[in-house]
């Protein structure tokens, strides 16, 4: 065999795109938003408390009290019930969400001060939440089926080994081109994700800390903070009293449950 003989099947693998069995950064980072999911797979049902701080470009902050119920679905994606209890001029107010793994979300919004039931339309979810900085969408949950993926390298955030990859929301009605997603390799828990607007620009930075692992198995962030790049406001997320043994169910989330979430 010719030095040439022996080289040339290193070169042909040189020109294969990743070569032969390795994974493309579209597979990989579909690979590990899978896993991800999968870890979190499981867990039933929950309620918690949600101390939601608002707080403007002058630094002014205000506080609503909220309630949070979330159900999971087999084969589809997650209900959730969302009731603010505090201030009183947004006391029984509550979001409905229905999450599906294909075509637009379900969302409804009950106001009491007009007694009934809105349904949050597909163009408008992408504004804000209760005039916080997270957007209709961003309150239903993020399923796997939603987005298409790219991975992009490893890093280290915070001391800790992570992921970095880009998914790309399907819906053309949402408010965002794409997210950069920051991932823990130990737990596959979400640090970071940057928002990008329509414009392709930097809009929003999620931050996630405090973790508390429940029932040997699900984490969860007991603080959430989003802020806006282009506004100079800010909301954050303060979660307790987490009960993975709530024992909820489809009746605890139809639309009838909106008015009687007081």
């Amino acid at each position: 065999m010719t030095i040439s003989d022996k080289l040339l099947p290193a070169l042909l693998l040189c020109l294969l795109p990743f070569g032969a069995g390795a994974e493309s950064p579209v597979e990989k980072a579909l690979g590990i938003a899978q896993e991800a999911d999968r870890r979190d797979s499981g867990f039933g049902s929950y309620s918690n408390d949600v101390k939601m701080i608002l707080k403007n470009k002058q630094g002014r902050e205000s506080v609503r009290e909220i309630r949070s119920k979330t159900l999971e679905v087999a084969d589809d994606g997650d209900k959730s019930l969302v009731i603010f209890d505090q201030p009183r001029d947004v006391a029984g107010t509550a979001l409905l969400s229905f999450t599906h793994r294909e075509g637009p979300d379900d969302q409804w919004l009950y106001l009491p001060a007009l007694k009934r039931v809105k349904r949050i339309a597909s163009d408008n979810k992408s504004g804000p939440f209760m005039g916080s900085e997270f957007a209709y969408e961003d309150i239903a949950s993020q399923e796997v089926e939603k987005y298409t993926y790219k991975y992009l390298r490893d890093e280290t955030l915070d001391g800790l080994d992570v992921f970095v990859f880009e998914r790309y929301p399907q819906d053309e009605k949402s408010g965002y081109t794409r997210q950069v997603i920051w991932l823990d390799k130990e737990h596959y828990k979400e640090r970071k994700i940057e928002y990008y607007d329509r414009k392709q620009a930097l809009l929003k930075t999620l931050t996630f800390a405090d973790y508390q692992q429940f029932r040997d198995s699900f984490w969860r962030a007991q603080d959430m903070h989003m802020v806006n790049h282009q506004t100079g406001k800010s909301t954050r997320l303060l979660q307790t009293n987490y009960d993975f043994a709530a024992d909820l169910d489809d009746r605890d989330f139809d639309k009838n449950s909106l008015k009687r979430a007081r």
